[in-house]
């Protein structure tokens, strides 16, 4: 279990985070959501190690170093120019000291040009390929920063049930996505962050709920505004 007590984190004078606590189980996926802004890109950046100078604990149960035995995928994946899909995936596995695994059984799902260079590749492409070293390594738990984003509707699919099946098979998924539905249908618990603060953790049999909770919280002024101008009944 990855246990966050009590996270603070400024940038200068900023506080992002103010008191963040939240808990990720092997075997469960867990969401998080928020408007831009409301600091779950840097609640990841801690979680993973990437931020350091934050306040609070970031704790695996059973002792381990985070980036020992979670994989990261990042809002906007980084490739260095000239490397094929290929040699991006290989990459990746040497910087972890992992054996250089077939990735052609994986590809087949992906349907990646793993020759052509990665710099050439569509946004969905691209998001794909960064998945694809994850995939492919025996992770506990895994970080995922918007994995939906820039996917068709059929890679979407695809990777919604990846996920089912990882969570099947114990590892503990933490994800945001903007797209709502997405995370209601496939995540065990939710938590929305607002202004650096967790604003709820909602579970499953709370879902219905979230979509008024979150536009109310997000747009109450506005929601007064398109009463005037729709009223409702």
């Amino acid at each position: 279990m990855i246990s966050i007590q009590d996270l603070h984190y400024r940038y200068g004078r900023h506080e992002v985070l103010r008191g963040v606590s939240l808990t990720l189980r092997p075997g469960t996926i867990h969401g998080l959501v928020g408007a831009n802004g409301a600091g779950k890109t840097t609640l990841l950046s801690c979680l993973y190690g990437l931020l350091a100078d934050y306040r609070g604990e970031v704790r695996e149960s059973g002792g381990r170093s985070i980036r020992d035995c979670t994989g990261l995928l990042p809002y906007e994946p980084f490739f260095y120019p000239r490397l094929t899909g290929r040699e991006y995936v290989t990459f990746c596995l040497q910087a972890r000291r992992q054996p250089v695994r077939t990735i052609d059984a994986w590809n087949e799902l992906l349907e990646l040009p793993l020759d052509q260079y990665a710099e050439t590749y569509s946004a969905g492409m691209k998001k794909k390929l960064a998945l694809l070293p994850l995939l492919v390594q025996p992770f506990r738990y895994l970080i995922l920063d918007e994995p939906f984003n820039g996917l068709d509707l059929g890679a979407n699919l695809l990777l919604m049930e990846i996920l089912r099946r990882l969570r099947r098979q114990g590892t503990g998924l933490l994800l945001t996505s903007h797209l709502l539905g997405s995370l209601t249908e496939l995540c065990d618990d939710i938590t929305v962050l607002a202004d650096g603060q967790v604003l709820r953790h909602y579970g499953q049999q709370e879902f219905g709920a979230l979509a008024a909770d979150l536009l109310d919280t997000m747009h109450q002024r506005k929601l007064q505004q398109l009463q005037v101008l729709l009223p409702g009944e």
